[in-house]
């Protein structure tokens, strides 16, 4: 009964000086930017009343709209967080390989 070759390959652990840590400051910051709008929008006490109303839209309404773009703008912060950290990783992986 063959194997498959493919399956049997061994994989490359990193050499232990050249280590890339799992938890950066970029990476914190990107998961307390995806935070913020989840927990302002699941604490409900904060945002359950009708004044102040704008354009006679009851507070409770405009709040929860308004965190839709917020939301967005969280959203980019914590992509390009990300992205940022992405690049920093290959560069280092790229840089402790070139030893």
């Amino acid at each position: 009964m063959p194997s498959d070759p493919d399956a049997t390959e061994p994989v490359m652990p990193e050499p232990p000086g050249d280590r890339v840590p799992a938890v950066t400051p970029e990476r914190v910051l990107a998961g307390l930017a995806l935070l913020v709008p989840i927990v302002a929008l699941l604490w409900v006490s904060s945002y359950d009343k009708t004044d102040p109303p704008a354009g006679g839209v009851p507070f409770f309404y405009w709040y929860q709209l308004l965190w839709v773009p917020v939301s967005a703008v969280f959203t980019v912060a914590a992509y390009l967080l990300i992205n940022r950290d992405e690049k920093a990783r290959t560069a280092a992986r790229k840089a402790g390989g070139a030893r």
